[in-house]
């Protein structure tokens, strides 16, 4: 049996950089890391950043949208996860048994995939922009993919 490499939090939650801005069809999300909560999922984010992507909308979890995103070479370790996320609470899989993504429910949502039900670790709460998620969700639903960018703000 092969041991996976040990994960190791190093990003302290006291750094400036602790939040996200997320832009995406003519709206601005800034959301708070849960560094606290999710320290190696926080340290992975913000080795990706900043993205860019397109943001679709689920086939699978009910009322939200997903970014794919390139993974990691090693699987993330759960951590503050979830499979039934509130708007504004972001969840992010790269646990290998689905694409990688960053999950933005907009209502109703219950994280699944054509295999079964997923977990993903809550990363991210929304603290600006909550109130534009339906109609964002409203629009990638009836209009399509919508490009998106993420970048840390201090």
């Amino acid at each position: 049996m092969t041991e996976k490499p040990e994960q190791t939090a190093t990003v302290p939650s006291t750094d400036i950089w602790n939040r996200v801005e997320i832009e995406v069809a003519g709206f601005r999300f800034i959301g708070q890391l849960e560094c606290e909560r999710a320290p190696l999922t926080c340290q992975f984010l913000r080795s990706i950043l900043p993205l860019s992507s397109s943001v679709l909308h689920c086939r699978w979890s009910g009322e939200s949208v997903w970014i794919p995103f390139e993974g990691p070479a090693v699987p993330l370790q759960f951590e503050n996860h979830t499979s039934h996320p509130h708007p504004g609470q972001l969840l992010i899989y790269a646990h290998g048994f689905s694409e990688p993504e960053i999950l933005m429910p907009y209502g109703s949502c219950s994280f699944n995939s054509k295999v079964g039900q997923l977990a993903g670790n809550h990363f991210l709460t929304l603290e600006s922009g909550v109130g534009d998620l339906v109609e964002l969700g409203r629009q990638v639903l009836w209009d399509g993919a919508k490009a998106v960018s993420l970048k840390l703000v201090s």
